[in-house]
């Protein structure tokens, strides 16, 4: 089982001045910047995914949808996706590269935004491995297994296109002479449905499988569907799953023998996630999770501004407090300031963040508890130490403070690295 992350531009500055919290003096973005397959070895997975709608825009796509530059995307295409993204040669020349097209940024529209001949144009350019036809999505999932006649016009009309498309698409493949892999997305409105559209597309010829729409659904619901699939489906067939938002649960789904799967969420719970912001190796083999300590800037911080504007703090103080928490966790991590002083430090901080919070007393005093006793924990086990990846080494307590994208990132690029060694002992012991 491979696995695949979801690139967006997700990459840090090697030189980012920490305690001035400023770049490298004459930084360029992207060029002096590293991706976490550079910056770590082994690379933190097996290979890439790129969506189609983070490269080009078309028309009624969300604004900002697109990540990349016109100039940025024309490179990408010029020079092929390996170069652009920094992975290629002898180390990475097996790793998988996939595409798709992004099926959430337009599924507003009563069409995918890309046809099937610019999305094969695409992947060709670009030189990727696998590609997967555009699809539509669909978010219905009935465990009961409505009928097709029970279902609204906007689902029959989401699953039966996304079926032409992928006929037009493999024929198109075939005709190039296949130059990548051609996957088969699968969308439906429930397990048998789903299972349906994978059986008619292994009859199209396909031979690489990719279940779609996985994202909202419960992990009870995503067995359903995968078990109708596979029983519906030859065993050769490959699965991949597109957008597995369950990555820490990935062991529950060997039995269906998937090939693939994609996810992004190790990295984004290193600065989405409430508590589980920092992976670590747990002694048993599995996962234990950490909460970062937050440390925000206190003058770009929008409700510490807020809070300034209002008179309640004035800019200095909230600076001076800011330098405190700073000093405090690094001097802790030193040895230099025992663990309660730098705790009432913190904690101080921490009060501060939640000052105008619009929920009752006693509501906000729960949140700040649980917020003390995540600190507790965290400081206490220390982590960071711990752990031997390049990040941590390079980074030390860095690591673990909540604060600017260049350590949260880094703190993302460490979970990847964990989780996959993670999947890797959990496929040996399977």
């Amino acid at each position: 089982m491979k696995f695949l992350y979801s690139d967006t531009q997700d990459y840090v500055d090697p030189g980012y001045d920490f305690l001035n919290d400023r770049n490298a003096p004459k930084r360029k973005r992207y060029w002096d910047d590293r991706y976490a397959h550079e910056m770590m070895d082994p690379a933190p997975y097996d290979g890439l995914l790129v969506s189609m709608s983070a490269i080009r825009s078309a028309p009624g796509l969300k604004s900002g949808q697109s990540k990349y530059s016109l100039a940025e995307e024309q490179r990408f295409l010029r020079d092929g996706a390996r170069q652009f993204l920094r992975f290629g040669g002898p180390r990475f020349s097996k790793s998988m590269l996939m595409g798709d097209c992004g099926a959430f940024a337009y599924a507003n529209l009563n069409e995918p935004a890309y046809t099937p001949d610019e999305v094969v144009e695409f992947y060709v350019d670009a030189g990727f491995t696998h590609g997967c036809s555009p699809d539509h999505i669909i978010f219905e999932c009935d465990p009961d297994n409505p009928s097709r006649e029970a279902m609204s016009d906007n689902v029959r009309n989401r699953y039966d296109i996304t079926q032409q498309n992928a006929k037009a698409f493999l024929d198109l493949v075939i005709r190039e002479g296949r130059p990548f892999e051609p996957m088969g997305p699968v969308q439906g409105w429930s397990p048998e449905s789903m299972a349906q559209a994978a059986a008619d597309l292994e009859k199209m010829g396909y031979r690489y499988l990719a279940v779609g729409g996985l994202v909202p659904l419960k992990t009870e619901m995503i067995h359903l569907v995968l078990s109708a699939i596979r029983q519906k489906i030859r065993p050769e067939t490959q699965l991949h799953l597109l957008g597995f938002a369950k990555a820490d649960k990935i062991h529950e789904f060997v039995q269906y023998r998937i090939a693939s799967f994609d996810s992004t969420s190790p990295l984004l719970r290193a600065f989405k996630d409430a508590k589980a912001n920092y992976y670590l190796e747990a002694p048993n083999g599995g996962i234990e999770y950490f909460a970062a300590v937050r440390i925000p800037q206190a003058i770009e911080n929008p409700r510490l501004m807020q809070a300034v504007k209002s008179g309640t703090f004035k800019a200095e103080e909230l600076l001076k407090l800011e330098k405190r928490a700073l000093d405090a966790i690094r001097g802790y991590d030193k040895a230099q300031v025992s663990f309660d002083s730098a705790v009432a430090v913190l904690d101080e901080y921490q009060n501060i963040l939640t000052h105008d919070s619009q929920d009752s007393e006693g509501v906000r005093n729960r949140a700040l508890e649980s917020s003390r006793d995540q600190l507790h924990r965290t400081l206490a086990e220390k982590p960071w130490k711990r752990c031997k990846c390049a990040v941590c080494k390079d980074a030390g307590v860095e690591v673990i403070i909540f604060r600017s994208s260049n350590r949260n990132k880094r703190r993302g690029f460490h979970n990847l690295g964990v989780y996959f060694g993670h999947l890797r002992n959990t496929l040996r012991d399977a």
